[in-house]
């Protein structure tokens, strides 16, 4: 199963977003993600639709952050985007009358549960300032030399 990446690369836009005062069009942050303007606007209309972002049509247009970084959570941007799977391992069912299968089902159906829930809290506890935060420490820490996402 191939990773899904949006929640790693909206967290990234977003953070982008707020370093920057004016707004991104879907062409310019699908050349940042490499990836189609389409899917962009697709993805960020999940932001838009929870009050994380907004887009202006038109000349000057685009996407500008609405909230402030201190507001959304990890969780809040997963949740937006769709509540994507959070692990590639799940249940068997090829034998679903195996007394063995069942059982191991049944094991790994707790385990992941218990898993979900506390990386659900963990979401939840991180704020996108706290990610901003760290990317500043890293950069002051730098020589200085430019910035860029590429390097």
């Amino acid at each position: 199963m191939r990773n899904d990446s949006r929640l790693s690369r909206m967290l990234h836009v977003l953070i982008h977003m707020d370093k920057h005062q004016h707004s991104a069009t879907s062409d310019m942050i699908a050349k940042m993600l490499n990836t189609n303007p389409v899917v962009v606007r697709r993805t960020m209309a999940g932001l838009r639709e929870q009050g994380y972002v907004r887009s202006e049509k038109g000349h000057g247009g685009g996407w500008t952050l609405v909230r402030p970084l201190s507001e959304i959570t990890l969780l809040d941007v997963y949740r937006a985007i769709g509540e994507p799977h959070l692990f590639a391992i799940g249940p068997a069912d090829d034998q679903p009358q195996c007394l063995v299968e069942q059982a191991v089902n049944v094991a790994l159906g707790d385990a992941m549960k218990e898993a979900q829930a506390l990386l659900l809290q963990r979401l939840d506890s991180v704020t996108l300032d706290k990610i901003a935060a760290d990317f500043e420490e890293k950069l002051t820490a730098r020589p200085a030399t430019s910035y860029s996402c590429a390097s």
